[in-house]
């Protein structure tokens, strides 16, 4: 159920492991009956997720809940602390979110070089190949040809996400930096850059 609901866009439930994630775990005092609650703030200033209180808190609660029931949210006692964080699944599912929420910044000026994704996925991980040009597509590049792409903007961090999210190696996705590239009028027309 929680994969479904995140592919419909369970913004709470992803703001709980985002932000359980970013913070690498949340630590409270044992002695109040009511630490989940006392957590959840912490979590939220983490994800920088926005709610509103009085609507949404009950929802933050059962998300919470569900999350830690279905094993993506592990919570211990360790001498008088709480310790929340992400079980494996629940790092798993958090990525998830990372990926959705990628976006390459847009500086005030173009530095007039151009990165270039190339990327080179055997064809028995071709549904892996599919999803990644897929979020390529969603992050604006320009398709230069098959399997290589370009941007004007820095996008190592982002990638670097989605190599790791999709268990790529260096050889089978690389980052070029260009100062120019060869009849580069259509990529400029593309990012607006004449």
């Amino acid at each position: 159920m929680l994969m479904r609901n995140m592919r419909s866009g369970n913004k709470i439930a992803g703001a709980i492991l985002k932000g359980i994630l970013i913070s690498g775990g949340i630590a409270i005092a044992a002695t109040s009956p009511y630490f989940i609650p006392m957590a959840l703030p912490k979590i939220i200033r983490y994800a920088a997720y926005k709610f509103n209180k009085a609507r949404e808190r009950k929802k933050f609660l059962r998300s919470f809940y569900y999350l830690r029931t279905h094993g993506f949210i592990s919570i211990e006692n360790r001498r008088g602390q709480i310790y929340i964080s992400l079980t494996p699944e629940g790092k798993k599912a958090a990525g998830k979110y990372q990926i959705n929420d990628l976006e390459i910044k847009r500086p005030k000026k173009w530095d007039g070089r151009w990165r270039i994704l190339i990327f080179d996925i055997a064809n028995r991980h071709k549904i892996k190949r599919e999803a990644l040009r897929g979020k390529i597509k969603q992050l604006g590049l320009y398709q230069l040809q098959k399997s290589v792409w370009v941007h004007p903007y820095d996008f190592k961090k982002e990638m670097a996400l989605l190599r790791e999210f999709f268990y790529l190696t260096k050889d089978e996705m690389q980052i070029i930096t260009a100062s120019e590239i060869e009849n580069d009028a259509e990529a400029k027309d593309f990012f607006g850059l004449r």
